[in-house]
């Protein structure tokens, strides 16, 4: 990849990005497949169709971290990092077509000190900020470094009209794109990073979105996501239609100076569903992984398939294939494209959600009882063989309070003397706990 010189940043940055995304996918399964109780939000007022509920969730979440042997990449061996989040969802309806949604929240973290990127790896969420909003409405509380950090935003910000077949939204607020599972090519606003452990809320962008039934089986949804200049948003529209058990949507728009075009599908054959996404972007410069003449046609895509295998209660699986051109070729390449800040820029933005081009990842996820769900995933790279098996468990104790716990060990050529020996060798072996409490 292209490397800028004009301003060379420091090389841990470019590290923190590759913490950031290493233990990718396998972390996924810590909240994905293990996914919390429902929590009934609590009723403040109610009065015929007008209504307002709030939701209060204290998440304590601790991940403890073994690095491989390389002091360049992890000056500490062992680490650990804790997270404490508390978040208030305020939902009201002030009449029937009208709806008000606000969430604040609040996060106490805690790094050991000398972990270097291990405890930075990214299974917790960080404290980057999102793209896609005219201010962040993200203020620190209180700093005292090298470790320890408490911070409060403004998550959820909105105001949704319904009007006849038309809902209108404007504000801050979540908005998912895709057919893909575990990767998405389509969902350009905020996806969610392929390590995140708990993927319960997804990031507000500040956006205008109309949804519009056009027929009985058509429809089409279109998002302005704002930044603080033009360059830094997103426009797009996608047009959705089904037939039977085939359903389809073809996408246009516009990612911070990328437009892009793309469909996704899925249909129900049997007892199987399959699904697929792809979409090509126009870079305004070329691209290692980019097709054409000058290597400005970058494509992503994600094919795959899920059924209910008949074992006791029945076991859901799942296995995807995903593909992007904006991936290195090969790992020794990625701490020299970080210190690019268009590549860094795009990995941090969620543009790819691997380091590496082509992926294969299954996953596994079984319901023993209403208590207890466990799941096993596993992904490994195309590339250079190297990946992550990430079974878990989750326990649900009423509908308040859920505790969930995960693994990540991976396999590969591990990291020397601060280069990267494959995509996913490096990669730490981690333990994650997490208790949340809803009320």
């Amino acid at each position: 990849m292209k490397v800028v010189h004009r301003r060379r940043p420091e090389l841990p940055r470019a590290l923190a990005v590759v913490a950031a995304l290493l233990p990718a996918a396998g972390s996924f399964f810590g909240g994905v497949a293990l996914v919390p109780a429902a929590a009934a939000a609590r009723e403040l007022w109610a009065d015929g169709e007008r209504s307002a509920s709030l939701v209060t969730s204290l998440k304590g979440s601790a991940l403890v971290t073994r690095a491989p042997d390389d002091p360049l990449l992890f000056p500490a061996p062992v680490s650990a990092e804790t997270l404490w989040q508390l978040r208030l969802d305020l939902d009201a309806r002030p009449t029937e077509a009208v709806q008000v949604g606000v969430a604040w929240q609040t996060g106490l973290r805690a790094a050991s000190a000398g972990s270097g990127l291990a405890a930075a790896s990214g299974i917790l969420p960080g404290d980057a900020l999102v793209a896609y909003r005219i201010r962040p409405l993200s203020w620190p509380i209180a700093v005292a470094p090298p470790g320890l950090s408490w911070r409060q935003e403004l998550d959820r910000a909105f105001v949704a009209l319904q009007l006849g077949g038309a809902r209108l939204t404007a504000g801050r607020q979540a908005v998912g794109w895709g057919r893909g599972v575990l990767f998405g090519a389509v969902d350009i606003f905020a996806p969610f990073p392929a390590l995140q452990a708990d993927r319960e809320w997804r990031a507000g962008v500040d956006a205008v979105r109309v949804d519009l039934r056009l027929a009985p089986r058509s429809s089409v949804d279109a998002v302005a996501a704002f930044g603080p200049s033009l360059d830094a948003s997103a426009f797009g529209a996608r047009f959705r239609g089904y037939v039977g058990q085939v359903d389809g949507e073809v996408v246009l728009g516009w990612r911070a100076r990328d437009p892009f075009a793309g469909l996704t599908a899925s249909a129900a054959i049997g007892e199987v569903e399959v699904h697929g996404e792809a979409a090509l972007f126009r870079t305004p410069e070329p691209w290692p992984g980019g097709w054409g003449g000058d290597g400005r046609l970058v494509p992503m895509a994600v094919a795959g398939v899920s059924w209910r295998i008949p074992a006791g209660k029945g076991i859901y699986a799942l296995a995807e294939l995903y593909h992007s051109g904006f991936g290195a070729a090969h790992a020794g390449e990625v701490l020299a494209s970080l210190l690019d800040p268009q590549v860094r820029g795009r990995l941090v933005r969620g543009d790819s959600q691997t380091l590496g081009r082509d992926t294969a990842a299954i996953s596994l996820s079984y319901e023993a009882s209403e208590e207890v769900t466990a799941s096993l995933a596993l992904f490994e790279s195309l590339q250079d063989g190297s990946g992550i098996v990430a079974p878990g468990v989750a326990l649900r104790l009423g509908n308040r309070v859920t505790v969930s716990a995960s693994v990540y060990p991976s396999w590969g050529r591990r990291p020397s003397a601060g280069a990267l020996g494959s995509f996913w060798g490096t990669t730490p072996i981690s333990a994650y706990l997490q208790v949340a409490v809803y009320d």
